[in-house]
C-alpha cells in the first residue's frame, strides 16, 4: 500500500507518523525539501521528494505511482488534484470542505469506481461523525432533533492567552482571518437568519465552557446546507459557530469596520501604519489613536483599541510591503507577533447541544464536550485534524469504504470505526444525556 502526501505544513506530522508506523509506503511531496525529509526522519518505509503545485506532469507521475493521494494543499488546488486522481482511478483524501467544483466531479469519481473523502480533520471532520453519530442513534429510536448547536474552536491554551486578542495561530493567519470576512446564516425556530460579512463579529453569543469559563461564538458561514447532510428534517434550529476568547469579537468586528481587512490593493510605499491607518480614516495622522476611537464608537481603553495599538497599526514603524491590501498588512503583522511559539501548549474545544422531542414526546437536552490539549510532541490541531484523516486513508487502502464518489464522513460504516480508533489515540467527546431543556443555548 502506498500514499502520497501532497504538502509537509503545520498538520503533517501525525499523519505521516501513523502512516508510517502502519507500514504504509509514503512519498511526501513538499516544496520544500527539508521540510518533507524531517517528517520522513530516515524512515525506510517513507520518501521525500521536492515538488510544486505548478509542476503538473510531475504531479501525475506521482498520484500514478501510489494508490492513494491526500492533499493538504491549499483548498483551491484540490480540484485539479483530484481530476488527475479520477483519470488514473487513484483514491484521494481531503480535510477540507467540499467545494462546488469538487462536488461537480461526483459522477466522473463514482464512475471511476475511486473514493474522494473530503472533510475528515476536526472541522469539518470530527465535528460530523461525533454529531450524525448522535442523529442516527435518536432518529432510529424514533425521536427528533429539533435543535442543533455545533460549536468549535482552535485556540491558544489558557496560559499562553496573553496578548490583546486572546489568540494565537497554530497556523497560517490567513486562512482564519480570511473566514472572518465571510457572511453567516443559519436557522433560528424555523427562520432563515442572514448575518452580513459586516455584521458578523457583533453580537456573539456567550457560552459557558467547564475548566475555561466564558467564551465567545460567532456564526460559522453556511448552516442551512447542514440540514440536508445530516438529514434533520424536523430541525427548528440548526447553528455551527466558532469559539474564541472574550474580546476577539470586538476586535475583529472594530478592524473589519476600520477597513483593515479589505483585499482591496493600494499603494503603501514610503507609509508608516499610523498614516495608513488615517488614510482609512480619511483624518490628519496626528492622535490616531483617539481618532480611531472616536470613529468606532469605544473608549479609549476598549479591547479593540488596545489590540490595534499593541499590533502596531498606529505604531510610526515603516510598513514592511510597498504594495498589497490591508488584509494582507493586518495578517502580516499578526503572523510577526501572534503565532504559537515552538513547545507551546494550542488546545481545541468543541460542543454539540441538541434539543430532542423523544418518541414518547418528551424533550432532553444532550451535550456533547471535547476539550483537547497539546501533548509534549504534537499540537492539539495537528493531532486532531491529521488523525481521522490517517484512519480514514488506512481504511480506504484496506477497502473498508465501499462507497464511491465525492463523499463526506457521514456514514455509519466510516464514523464508528474512526470515532473508535480516535479514542484509543485519546480523542472523544464527553456526553451528557437526559439533561433539562433549560440546559439548552439560546440565541
Amino acid at each position: 500500500m502506498k500514499v502520497l502526501l501532497l504538502g509537509a505544513g503545520m498538520v503533517a506530522k501525525p499523519l505521516a507518523d501513523y502512516l508510517i508506523n502502519n507500514h504504509i509506503f509514503l512519498t511526501i511531496a513538499s516544496r520544500t525539501l527539508a521540510k518533507a525529509e524531517q517528517l520522513v526522519n530516515k524512515r525506510a518505509n517513507a520518501k521525500a521528494v521536492q515538488w510544486t503545485v505548478d509542476n503538473t506532469s510531475e504531479l501525475e507521475k506521482l498520484i500514478k505511482a501510489n494508490d492513494l493521494t491526500i492533499s493538504l494543499l491549499p483548498y483551491k488546488h484540490h480540484v485539479s488534484v483530484a481530476k488527475l486522481c479520477i483519470k488514473h482511478k487513484k483514491n484521494m483524501l481531503t480535510t477540507s470542505y467540499v467545494s462546488k467544483e469538487m462536488e461537480a466531479l461526483n459522477a466522473e469519481a463514482t464512475a471511476a469506481g475511486i473514493v474522494i473523502m473530503n472533510e475528515i480533520g476536526v472541522d469539518p471532520g470530527f465535528d460530523h461523525m461525533t454529531a450524525i453519530r448522535i442523529i442516527d442513534k435518536i432518529q432510529a429510536e424514533g425521536g427528533k432533533i429539533k435543535e442543533f448547536y455545533s460549536l468549535c474552536g482552535a485556540l491558544a491554551a489558557p496560559e499562553e492567552a496573553n496578548n490583546p486578542f486572546g489568540y494565537k495561530f497554530s497556523w497560517s493567519p490567513r486562512g482564519v482571518i480570511m473566514a472572518g470576512n465571510n457572511g453567516a446564516k443559519y436557522r433560528k425556530d424555523g427562520e432563515v437568519v442572514e448575518i452580513p460579512s459586516e455584521e458578523l463579529f457583533k453580537n456573539p453569543l456567550k457560552i459557558s465552557f467547564p475548566e475555561l469559563g466564558e467564551m465567545e461564538v460567532y456564526p460559522n458561514r453556511d448552516s442551512l446546507k447542514y440540514i440536508n447532510i445530516y438529514n434533520l428534517p424536523h430541525v427548528e434550529t440548526m447553528y455551527r459557530g466558532t469559539f474564541r476568547y472574550p474580546g476577539w469579537c470586538e476586535i475583529m468586528n472594530a478592524l473589519k469596520s476600520m477597513g483593515m481587512l479589505s483585499y482591496e490593493k493600494q499603494s503603501f510605499a514610503g507609509k508608516t501604519y499610523k498614516k495608513i491607518m488615517a488614510r482609512q480614516l480619511e483624518v490628519y495622522p496626528a492622535n490616531i489613536k483617539e481618532k480611531a476611537a472616536e470613529r468606532l464608537g469605544l473608549s479609549i481603553d476598549s479591547s479593540a483599541i488596545l489590540a490595534m495599538e499593541w499590533l502596531g497599526l498606529f505604531s510610526d514603524d515603516l510598513v514592511s510591503m510597498d504594495e498589497g491590501s490591508n488584509f494582507d498588512l493586518t495578517t502580516d503583522l499578526m503572523l510577526k507577533k501572534m503565532m504559537l511559539a515552538e513547545g507551546a501548549r494550542d488546545m481545541v474545544i468543541m460542543l454539540h447541544t441538541f434539543v430532542v422531542e423523544n418518541a414518547d414526546g418528551n424533550k432532553q437536552v444532550i451535550k456533547l464536550r471535547l476539550l483537547d490539549f497539546a501533548t509534549e510532541e504534537e499540537t492539539s490541531i495537528a493531532r486532531t485534524v491529521a488523525l481521522p484523516a490517517a484512519i480514514a486513508a488506512k481504511m480506504i487502502l484496506e477497502g473498508k469504504i465501499l462507497e464511491k464518489g465525492v463523499l463526506r464522513p457521514i456514514m455509519k460504516t466510516v464514523y464508528e470505526p474512526v470515532l473508535t480508533a480516535l479514542k484509543e489515540e485519546g480523542i472523544a467527546m464527553t456526553e451528557e444525556w437526559g439533561l433539562p431543556e433549560n440546559e439548552k443555548i439560546c440565541l
